[in-house]
């Protein structure tokens, strides 16, 4: 019974310290869960607090970005806007400069226009006496045409100037020795009736030598300049009238003494 008893203050005792030992676990266990979640609500709160720092610098540098591009696009601006305050300048100048040299321009052309009339008229008067159907003058694309007839000129066939020919030459030559700042083109034409001589192969031949013939008359006989005259022929293809009639065929055998006023200056204002 004793024994008994023994074994239960043991029991008794052992579960006591048990108990006692028991009490302050349970105590930590929860400290230590209570200082896991402070510690988690810590690493979340940093967590966020970086967050909202990195938020904060993200739009700061929007700002800064912001004001940059509003500073850049104002820069800009006020370059466009110079350029276009330069441009309207130098527009202005151009404009004014373009009136100018176009009045240059016209001025000059009337200028040509009157030489030429006044050259029209001046040859006109000094070949009054001759007829119609031996000459003309007219002024074509600012160009002054003296066309003279075969039958003033030549015998059919032939590229020696008859007297009456050369006295026209000779009154022709006074007055354009008399004017400056001219050329002379001659140009020798024909009908399409074929021809061919010992001295002329073809048409060719003879409205070429036609044209020299003329252009020696002027020249050595009568004095003009000969490095203002030139001289071509171009036969049968540039007919004025229809070769199909005896009056066609009659104009188109001509020589034309086409005068030309110097274009230097008005090339000289147009391409500078």
């Amino acid at each position: 019974m004793k024994k008994a008893f023994h074994n239960l203050a043991f029991l008794s005792l052992a579960l006591s310290v048990l108990l006692i030992s028991c009490g302050p676990s349970k105590k930590f266990l929860a400290s230590e869960a209570k200082v896991e979640n402070l510690q988690q609500d810590s690493i979340n709160t940093h967590s966020k607090l970086k967050m909202c720092n990195s938020q904060v610098q993200n739009l700061n540098d929007e700002k800064q970005s912001l004001q940059f591009d509003k500073n850049s696009l104002q820069n800009e601006n006020a370059s466009v806007q110079n350029d276009l305050n330069a441009l309207s300048v130098e527009s202005k100048m151009t404009i004014e400069d373009q009136a100018k040299r176009l009045k240059n321009f016209q001025t000059m052309i009337q200028s040509q226009k009157d030489v030429m009339t006044k050259l029209k008229n001046s040859i006109a008067d000094a070949l009054m006496n001759y007829k119609t159907d031996e000459l003309s003058i007219y002024i074509k694309d600012g160009n002054v045409y003296v066309s003279l007839e075969e039958k003033l000129l030549f015998k059919s066939g032939s590229d020696i100037v008859d007297p009456k020919g050369k006295e026209a030459l000779k009154t022709l030559a006074k007055v354009l020795i008399s004017t400056t700042d001219i050329t002379v083109f001659i140009e020798g034409h024909t009908d399409n009736i074929p021809i061919k001589t010992t001295l002329f192969k073809d048409n060719w031949d003879l409205s070429t030598a036609r044209a020299t013939s003329i252009l020696r008359i002027l020249t050595k006989d009568n004095g003009f300049d000969s490095n203002r005259i030139t001289a071509a022929g171009r036969g049968e293809f540039h007919p004025i009238k229809s070769n199909d009639t005896v009056d066609g065929r009659a104009a188109n055998r001509r020589t034309e003494i086409i005068l030309s006023p110097d274009l230097k200056g008005l090339y000289t204002l147009l391409y500078q």
